[in-house]
């Protein structure tokens, strides 16, 4: 519980509704390993579909059967409660026996796609990240660069004698951008993962039977939330080939970046019931056009509270679109530039305490000591994580997004938030999606569809904000290009610029 007497200066009624608001629902977690959660739904219904991909397909049992042989093999390799595994491949069945090895012979797995991934970046992680075995597949072991340690190939690797060994604190490595170009290894914990897979509302609802779509790339935090949520709870994984939609189509649950979310049409998927979206801000169009079909929840969180920490389940009739509540054994504090409380409705940079809060970044003390702090709200050992979110209260008890603070920028000596400018865009006649950029010290808006008049959609930002905030050139694409991560890929919008004018701009 938040200690109320470290609330000096904020009135009596918000020291109450800053502890209301943000304090998630205490709630018990059954299982202290994830996997454990895996294991006893391959116990409970040994012959339920566990994983499709490509016509191929294992059930609980036998995805039982050949991740213990291959947990077996690693402790035979030397690999310890601990340590950290590499897992560089490609989306596929063995993608997953890996994934429950590795956590069952005590290790964390770090994954990465090697479709993606350049070798310098694997080389960099293997260093940071201590790892000494990488789990592949014969089909690409050929393609890892040297240097990478021992390299085992998943499915022609022999079982060992040792047995396996379910211990270890971390269960992933999760490398994320990091501000000197190099990524950062965030690691995330087996009570960290329980915690948000195994309650609600992470758990989404996914009961036995259930189809979950796998869409996201490997190496990001909620492809976990896709994998190991749907398996904790007895449902079948469908890991989609080339044609998102198709997977889609035959999901009960989807999880998605609203950026992977928007290449879907929501009429083409009568069978999906339930719709999480994280990772990016959602466009309130795009959470309009699935919530009337399906139960519909945004969310949001960086990698270091665990894929997320606050949920909104949306209701268009019930009110606006927000990042919702704390999730369960979590606390949510809006802070200011000194980490005071703010008072109820002003914004702040929100930071996140309780049992999301991982155990910080591999291989760099400094970094973990400047972004997770001692919780003084919680006290004890208790850490907090600066999320760098920018965020208030509604009276509710609802969190509004407010952008991030390294979205901020000057314009003509003025802050702008990008998120509000692009939040303004996708709310002009004729446009669907939107992202904003700084080129060269201007504001440049891209819009999507093209079919968006630039005219239209200038005058609609010019009158809902100040001058400063309205972008100097805009931009209508087909589409807005998406990193493998299923994010807007702001490098390529800007490098359609190519110091010249596109067509169809207004300057």
């Amino acid at each position: 519980m938040i200690r109320s007497g470290l609330l000096p200066g904020m009135s009596p009624a918000d020291r109450v509704l800053f502890q209301r608001f943000g304090t998630g629902k205490p709630a018990a977690v059954p299982f202290r390993r994830i996997h454990d959660a895996v294991l006893a739904q391959a116990r409970a219904r040994p012959d339920a579909l566990a994983v499709e991909h490509s016509g191929e397909s294992l059930t609980y049992a036998e995805l039982d059967r050949r991740s213990a042989a291959l947990a077996s093999a690693l402790s035979t390799l030397g690999v310890r409660p601990g340590q950290h595994v590499g897992l560089f491949l490609t989306r596929s069945i063995p993608m997953v026996v890996g994934i429950l090895a590795i956590l069952r012979a005590g290790a964390a797995y770090v994954p990465q796609d090697i479709r993606i991934a350049p070798a310098a970046q694997l080389r960099h992680i293997v260093a940071t990240a201590g790892i000494e075995v990488v789990l592949t597949t014969r089909e690409h072991k050929s393609a890892l660069p040297a240097g990478l340690g021992r390299v085992v190939a998943i499915d022609s690797a022999h079982r060992g004698d040792a047995p396996p060994v379910s211990g270890g604190g971390t269960a992933m490595v999760i490398f994320t951008s990091g501000t000197t170009g190099r990524p950062n290894g965030v690691q995330v914990t087996h009570a960290n993962l329980a915690n948000v897979l195994l309650t609600a509302p992470g758990s989404l609802g996914v009961r036995p039977g259930d189809r979950v779509a796998q869409l996201l790339n490997i190496a990001f935090d909620m492809a976990a939330w896709e994998i190991l949520g749907t398996l904790a709870h007895g449902g079948t994984l469908l890991i989609r080939g080339r044609d998102i939609e198709e997977t889609a189509r035959r999901a009960d649950v989807l999880i998605a970046t609203p950026g992977v979310l928007s290449t879907v049409d929501p009429a083409a998927c009568a069978r999906v019931r339930t719709v999480a979206v994280a990772g990016e801000r959602c466009p309130a169009g795009l959470a309009d056009a699935w919530a009337r079909r399906a139960r519909f929840h945004n969310a949001c969180g960086p990698t270091e509270v665990t894929i997320v920490n606050t949920v909104q389940h949306y209701d268009p009739g019930r009110g606006p679109l927000t990042i919702g509540r704390p999730v369960p054994n979590t606390t949510v504090y809006v802070l200011d530039d000194e980490l005071k409380p703010c008072p109820i409705g002003q914004v702040g940079e929100m930071w996140a305490g309780g049992a999301c809060v991982t155990a910080g970044y591999a291989g760099n003390a400094d970094l973990t000591a400047e972004r997770y702090r001692p919780d003084p709200f919680l006290g004890g050992a208790h850490r907090m994580f600066r999320t760098r979110d920018l965020v208030r209260w509604t009276p509710d008890g609802q969190l509004e997004h407010h952008g991030r603070t390294d979205d901020q920028v000057k314009i003509r000596g003025f802050r702008v938030e990008l998120d509000a400018v692009t939040a303004t865009l996708e709310r002009a006649p004729g446009c669907a999606r939107a992202a904003t950029l700084v080129s060269e010290g201007r504001l440049v808006g891209f819009v999507s569809p093209a079919t968006a008049d630039p005219g239209v959609v200038r005058r609609a930002v010019e009158a809902e904000l100040p001058y400063y905030c309205v972008p100097t050139m805009i931009v209508p694409v087909d589409h807005l290009p998406l990193t493998e991560r299923g994010k807007v890929d702001r490098r390529a919008l800007l490098s359609c610029l190519d110091s010249r004018e596109p067509a169809g701009t207004v300057a």
